[in-house]
């Protein structure tokens, strides 16, 4: 499946950076560069493009970020998804509240970027497989190993991407004590009230005094929630049971519940550690 995208920068040093970037993915295809709001809303009219590249200057004296996307509303009611490239974290509440899919703080690493463009390829792909109405009956030989072939790309590249995470290190902090962890070492975590206790390889335990919905938002991609008060290393996970809603981890001597509230989640791990069982 093939995507299209604009990048919107009034730098045009800036804007060569970025398809630079994106050279490296090649089911991602350029339908243009503009360097002013004017031309990019005159632009996305035009050719409708899915993903918006946009980049915000913390130098420029424009009273307006994201005037592109609150003139495109005055035309169309369905946006692009909107990805802002931003020099500091400034204009990242203005970000939320204009609805943009992801920000980027530059100079961001690889890994962060790869992460990006599968959230959106996710965004675009799966619901239209999850929504037995709005998809089209799979009929011919060719058209069920194109989605199998899409299914196998994306659990892949989202496992190389795993592959250069594991090695974070993480700082929980308790008052003055400070410790840093690696994540590769930490199998779940567990909602406690308004801590989330972290169960390492090693089988220690350590409290921090943030709630599991942070650390939901915060983790690297191989981390899933599973149910309300478990997040697990989808590393770790060595036995999925339907039936039980329990998912088993470190070679099967711990186990958890899962939620119907987060099946998806569930699938997503399995997708990845074997897609042809789905």
């Amino acid at each position: 499946m093939q995507y299209s995208y604009l990048v919107v920068d009034n730098d045009e040093g800036n804007a060569k950076d970025t398809l630079e970037w994106l050279d490296e993915f090649p089911d991602f295809y350029c339908i243009g560069t503009v360097f002013t709001d004017s031309d990019a809303v005159d632009k996305i009219l035009e050719t409708q493009p899915q993903l918006v590249f946009l980049t915000i200057d913390s130098k420029s004296k424009s009273n307006f970020p994201f005037f592109v996307i609150t003139e495109l509303y005055r035309y169309i009611n369905v946006l692009p998804y909107f990805i802002v490239l931003a020099d500091t974290q400034n204009f990242a509440y203005e970000a939320i509240k204009h609805g943009v899919f992801d920000y980027l703080q530059k100079p961001f690493t690889s890994p962060a970027f790869i992460k990006c463009l599968y959230r959106f390829k996710k965004q675009v792909l799966w619901p239209q497989y999850d929504n037995k109405q709005s998809v089209k009956p799979i009929n011919t030989e060719r058209e069920k190993k194109a989605l199998l072939n899409e299914e196998a790309d994306y659990a892949r590249n989202t496992a190389e991407v795993q592959k250069s995470e594991v090695d974070i290190q993480i700082c929980i902090k308790s008052y003055g004590d400070y410790q840093f962890i690696a994540l590769r070492d930490v199998v779940y975590l567990q909602a406690d009230n308004n801590t989330t206790d972290f169960h390492l390889q090693n089988g220690k335990k350590l409290t921090a005094y943030k709630t599991l919905k942070h650390y939901e938002n915060n983790l690297p991609s191989f981390f899933y929630r599973i149910h309300n008060s478990y997040i697990v290393n989808s590393n770790y996970v060595s036995r999925i049971n339907t039936g039980k809603s329990l998912c088993y981890l470190d070679n099967n001597e711990i186990s958890v519940s899962f939620s119907k509230t987060f099946k998806d989640n569930v699938e997503t791990i399995i997708r990845q550690i074997a897609p042809e069982y789905l």
